[in-house]
């Protein structure tokens, strides 16, 4: 036989007589063992294959990439020159940031795996005509199999005998309600029979089912994250400069005769201080901290680079039934005919349905019952008889009642169904078919409802069912409007009910059906989903090519997902969110799980990521502007005055005093930005360069003040003179030299390592916010950390440990820090004010697109 692969439309629409034919198969006898076996060989076993990656090469790929080499090659030139504390230092950041990576890695799961639970071990089947179990991996394309009651569906099967099963598609969809086939009808691998028994004939096994495919696009679906973007652009950015600076400081070296492991020595520091090793851990704990509040919210962050994503999202496709919805039948309205009353339909819909059973509808119609005063105790009077429960045979319940020594029968179903047992039906007919086209349109479930009296049925009315948004639904989409975020909606329902679900909770009513977007040019399906509000009658290769079309054209996507056919698309989208309920699948496919349901969590997790990615692009600045101000100053320094202004290991304390109390920003207070927030590397790196090159000119003045004002008696007349100096600068020169002394070389280094130290911590405050420093109050974490440390820093100073003791010269430098803070203020407005202007104006000339 020539192997045969069939997706799901070909299945649907061709015939059994077809298939049969086509698999070359007995419907009498099943197929040959030998058949059988030489089958399992051309197509497969019947499973999901899963590749794994071995832990060992996972932890080697965390030290791997740009940021990863330079730290690499800083800790070998440590050894080479005997700098163990460097080394030390340098190899405990390159070890902690591989450590953070590769354990939210492995907490983040296998999605794959999950999906392998759900499916079956064992399956009944016709062989050699006779009927066995056999293991459900070996079954194959053409095998007959026998499907009952409590079975999970072991490959995709084609209804080919007996009268119908119920199926539970929930692992699948994530509806609850089960799904009535019949013969001719598919059902997929993975799904839950709950009533009847069939023969099937396979068609899809492996990796060719519903199933298969699913976590083939799992496997498939990868995001690069735009932090992992982010972080690798500044550190190019970062390292690319360091590389400049340093080639220029080893040629000068080289050229004024220099000793060369000096210059080697002092380009590994140099080199130290500009990579930034400490970043990705820093940021990390950042988000780690963020994932720790937003659990708190009710929202479990599995992978931390989600919070980023969810920070910058602008469109979130979100699932119907139970996020939007609440996942339960409830009864809209009714329509009467005849003389009968909206009680009439109710008390006798209540009495043709059984609590017992639990069935949906029958549910609904009881909790409506119970809201009616004095209804449910009037009914309990009535006695039932006999009582048919509904199959999808007869489409419908019916009970006999007695009631004060009156037998009477109520039945309720199917509208057409119902009308055919109307004495009257054909009087009735255009009314009751024009009140079930009308809850057609608005997306609602008709039941009809009658009773007999005199022995003839009469058709009471109808009630309209859905299952109704969720009561927070509404205000939470109008909050992620006002976020600027499009809550698109994605379902398998049928239009009318999507648009029905929509315009009740304020999305829009332009729905789009899955199906159009098939064999359409991408240009133009994506212009279609772009204006969309919603689509109906999805699959989840349709969920899975939204997210792509949409992530092509720059949007930040976040999917919401409850069913095993979510999983891809959770994967895909730049924000996987597993909404409360979601199947082990689903969950391990996703970023972000919610402990609560409906969609009111994800408002608060946008909110708290925005606050979350506002303390990272502060360190991102700030750091940038830190680099800057020791290369450049440094750099300057060697070249135009011929000494090294700080010491090496001035320069590895200041990496140490910089970066790790600066791990408080995590604590630190934010607001929400109004808009999706984004990594605008033009204006991240441009405003932490114009941070970075003030803080250079006021080092720079430190270091002439230090090296010409502070250290030597006779400054004022050779440099100034009386008639230019002003009096009372030279008055204050004076002040400090008599009270404190004059400074030697290596007490201006120390001088110099100071406001290095103390205003480059300071800067931290300026990065923070766009307006004034003093706008918005920082968090008490940061505020103390960086208290300490310069408290620290002050008495290291100070008192000279490990350098030269500069005394009371420390609150000089605390002085011109806070002098200097202030200028840098000003300027750090006016360059935000000057960025956005330029992206104004770049946006109305379409030249860039951010």
């Amino acid at each position: 036989m020539k192997k045969l692969i069939l997706d799901k439309k070909k299945a649907e629409n061709s015939s059994i007589e077809e298939l049969i034919s086509s698999f070359e198969t007995d419907t009498k006898k099943g197929l040959a063992e030998t058949d059988a076996g030489e089958r399992l060989k051309e197509y497969g076993h019947n499973e999901i294959t899963e590749h794994h990656e071995s832990t060992l090469s996972k932890i080697l790929k965390k030290f791997w990439g740009p940021i990863p080499w330079m730290i690499e090659i800083a800790a070998v030139l440590s050894a080479c020159i005997s700098h163990w504390d460097d080394f030390i230092i340098i190899s405990f950041l390159l070890f902690l940031n591989a450590a953070i990576e590769f354990v939210q890695e492995f907490k983040a799961g296998n999605a794959i795996s999950a999906l392998k639970k759900k499916l079956a071990t064992k399956a009944r089947a016709l062989r050699n005509g006779k009927w066995g179990e056999v293991e459900a991996r070996s079954l194959v394309p053409g095998d007959i199999i026998r499907v009952k009651l409590g079975d999970v569906l072991p490959a995709d099967i084609k209804l080919i005998d007996g009268d119908y099963i119920s199926v539970d598609e929930a692992a699948l969809t994530g509806e609850s309600l089960p799904v009535e086939k019949h013969k001719g009808d598919i059902a997929y691998s993975g799904a839950i029979i709950k009533q009847g028994t069939m023969n099937a004939l396979v068609y899809g096994t492996g990796e060719n089912t519903f199933f298969g495919k699913t976590a083939k696009l799992v496997s498939e679906a990868k995001t690069e994250s735009h932090f992992q973007k982010a972080v690798v652009k500044i550190g190019d950015y970062l390292i690319a400069l360091n590389f400049v600076l340093v080639a220029i400081v080893i040629v000068t070296g080289i050229f004024r005769h220099e000793s060369i492991w000096e210059l080697l020595q002092f380009a590994l520091v140099l080199t130290v201080a500009s990579i930034p090793a400490a970043m990705p851990a820093v940021l990390s704990v950042t988000m780690a901290i963020g994932a720790l509040a937003l659990s708190a919210k009710k929202a479990i962050v599995s992978k931390l680079i989600a919070i980023e994503e969810l920070a910058g999202m602008d469109i979130l496709c979100s699932d119907k039934t139970g996020t939007i919805t609440k996942n339960k039948l409830v009864v809209h309205g009714f329509r009467t005919l005849e003389k009968f009353t909206d009680d009439d339909v109710l008390s006798n819909a209540v009495l043709s349905s059984k609590y017992e059973d639990k069935e949906p509808i029958d549910l609904a119609i009881l909790d409506c019952c119970s809201k009616k005063e004095g209804l449910k105790e009037e009914l309990e009077k009535y006695e039932t008889v006999n009582f048919t429960p509904f199959d999808p045979v007869s489409k419908r319940t019916e009970a006999e009642i007695t009631y004060n020594n009156e037998t009477f029968k109520v039945s309720k179903g199917a509208p057409q169904v119902i009308l055919n047992l109307a004495h009257n039906k054909e009087k009735i007919a255009d009314e009751v078919n024009q009140y079930i086209d009308e809850a057609g349109k608005r997306g609602f479930r008709t039941l009809g409802v009658a009773k007999t009296i005199n022995n003839k049925w009469h058709f009471l009315g109808l009630l309209w069912l859905q299952d109704p948004p969720r009561d927070d639904s509404a205000a939470t989409i109008k909050e992620a409007k006002r976020l600027r975020v499009k809550v698109k909606m994605i379902t398998g329902d049928h239009e009318a009910i999507a648009k029905e679900t929509c315009r009740q909770v304020g999305i829009g009513d332009n729905i789009l059906q899955a199906e159009s977007l098939e064999d359409v040019p991408d240009r133009k399906a994506l212009k279609l989903v772009e204006n969309a509000d919603g689509f109906s009658q999805v699959f989840p290769e349709h969920k899975y090519e939204i997210v792509e079309l949409l992530q092509k054209h720059g949007h930040i996507i976040g999917m919401t997902g409850d069913g095993v056919n979510d999983a891809p698309a959770l994967k895909k989208a730049d924000t996987g969110i597993a909404v409360e309920g979601a199947t082990d699948a689903a969950r391990s496919a996703s970023d972000i799980v919610f402990t609560l349901p409906g969609l009111s969590v994800i408002v608060d997790a946008i909110k708290e990521a925005r606050c979350i990615f506002q303390r990272m692009q502060s360190y991102a600045i700030y750091r940038i502007s830190e680099t800057q101000d020791v290369l450049f100053f440094t750099v300057l320094a060697i070249l135009f005055c011929g000494v090294y202004p700080v010491t090496a290991i001035m320069i590895v304390l200041l990496a140490v005093f910089n970066d790790f109390p600066i791990m408080a920003i995590a604590y630190d207070n934010t607001k929400p930005n109004i808009r999706p927030e984004n990594w605008n590397m033009r204006k991240v790196i441009g405003i932490g360069s114009v941070l970075g090159l003030t803080n250079v000119f006021f080092t720079f003045l430190m270091f002439y003040i230090g090296k010409h004002v502070l250290s030597g008696p006779d400054w004022h007349s050779s440099i100034f003179g009386n008639s230019v100096m002003s009096e009372h600068i030279i008055a204050a020169r004076h002040w400090l030299v008599s009270t404190f002394g004059t400074l030697n070389f290596k007490q201006v280094q120390t001088l110099v390592f100071a406001e290095l130290a103390i205003a480059g911590n300071l800067t931290i405050f300026l990065a923070r916010v766009k307006q004034s420093m003093f706008s918005l109050a920082p968090g008490k974490g940061l505020v103390w950390s960086t208290i300490i440390s310069k408290l620290i820093v002050s008495i290291m100073c100070g008192f000279g440990i490990l350098m030269a003791p500069i005394g009371w010269y420390i609150v000089f430098v605390w002085i011109y820090a806070c002098i200097q803070m202030t200028i840098t203020d000003r300027m750090k407005i006016f360059a935000y004010k000057l960025f956005d202007f330029v992206g104004i104006r770049f946006k109305r000339s379409g030249k860039i697109h951010e």
